[in-house]
């Protein structure tokens, strides 16, 4: 493979567009000509990835001047425009990151004969939930050259003719979360990485904590990310008169080094894929407190009371309970943390990225692989 094209919508810092980010690099680096297209230009936006300069950027959206009051019309502009794009690149390979992106891909490249994998990062239940988006991919995903899900339970979702092309590949964890750990004293904070919304769930975990408020009143709870829910939090903590002890500390570049020395650290979702905060805090050796929801990333990763604590979607009891074994049993947490640290043998960005261009080599090779690599 000489040249591949990695579609996603943006490079906003997400975890799908970090991992598109890292194997673009990784691919960069091997001497591939990678050119990234994205729906959006990015490129100055403060909450956006950079890349190097030897990868390229090209941008599908429609500009102003070619927007018209006609979404039919809108929507053959901008199929043509990445169908263009295709044609133009001629790369041995197309990689594409994520719902309506992967059902557009596979459609505009049918006519070029250039090889589509679509990557569904999150839930496909999700993913493909509305009934049009649905039944486009159950259609096209046969005519893909594969499929990459994150965990089993993601896979089972699709009919046998879709399955059989899936894969599964882990995400790559950052460098700056595989460092040795030092020996120092755990913070008494408890942290949760992520998008504040509705999903995440990060409303469960304060009212855990505010339940818990007087039994451990010298713990803070951080939460880093920003969304849509995060005033509401804000409010909801003050009116528990947690204001002082519950901290909303936005994005963070030096995440790694801002919870390493958390005592716990908490996946509260609805939903997820295979968590990249999750994976991450383990890579850290946290005692980690996550629920087994669907899509399965979690229970993929968490053998319960060995290296994390699971706990059922939507339970604060549990949740609360969870913390509270955390918090009063030092030595077992200390123990699940250094299991949880194992992860970096799996997952480590060297042994992840070979994963991928592996497969993506031989995909664009012709000898596309159908066996599950976890």
């Amino acid at each position: 493979m000489k040249k591949i094209c990695l579609f996603i919508s943006s490079l906003h810092k997400a975890g799908a567009e970090r991992v598109m980010v890292q194997i673009a690099e990784h691919l960069a680096a091997q001497g591939v000509e990678v050119t990234l297209v994205t729906q959006t230009d990015d490129r100055d936006a403060p909450d956006s990835f950079r890349v190097s300069d030897t990868i390229r950027r090209r941008f599908s959206d429609l500009t102003k001047e070619e927007i018209t009051k006609s979404r039919l019309r809108n929507f053959l502009r901008r199929y043509r425009k990445l169908q263009k794009i295709w044609e133009e690149e001629r790369p041995d390979l197309i990689l594409s990151f994520i719902g309506k992106n992967n059902v557009m891909a596979i459609q505009t490249a049918k006519k070029t004969g250039i090889p589509v994998v679509a990557a569904v990062r999150g839930n496909p239940a999700l993913e493909y939930e509305d009934a049009l988006t649905r039944k486009a991919a159950l259609s096209l995903f046969p005519k893909a050259a594969g499929i990459v899900v994150q965990t089993k339970e993601g896979r089972t979702f699709f009919p046998e003719s879709i399955r059989k092309k899936c894969v599964i590949f882990p995400n790559p964890i950052e460098e700056s979360f595989c460092k040795e750990k030092e020996t120092r004293d755990r913070k008494k904070d408890i942290v949760c990485v992520g998008r504040i919304d509705e999903n995440k769930n990060q409303r469960m975990l304060l009212h855990a904590f505010t339940e818990l408020q007087d039994e451990f009143s010298d713990y803070r709870l951080c939460f880093y990310g920003t969304g849509p829910m995060m005033e509401e939090l804000q409010k909801e903590a003050e009116a528990s008169g947690l204001k002082e002890r519950v901290l909303f500390a936005g994005h963070r570049d030096d995440i790694a080094e801002a919870i390493r020395d958390a005592s716990a650290f908490v996946l509260p979702s609805d939903t997820e894929g295979m968590p990249n905060a999750l994976l991450e805090a383990m890579a850290l050796e946290l005692p980690v407190i996550a629920t087994d929801c669907p899509c399965g990333g979690p229970r993929d990763l968490i053998e319960d009371r060995k290296n994390g604590l699971l706990i059922p979607v939507r339970d604060k009891d549990a949740l609360r309970e969870a913390l509270r074994f955390v918090l009063t049993h030092p030595e077992e947490a200390r123990k699940m943390g250094k299991e949880a640290g194992r992860v970096r043998d799996r997952f480590a960005p060297e042994k992840a990225l070979k994963a991928w261009s592996d497969y993506l080599r031989e995909t664009a090779d012709g000898y596309g692989k159908n066996t599950n690599t976890d």
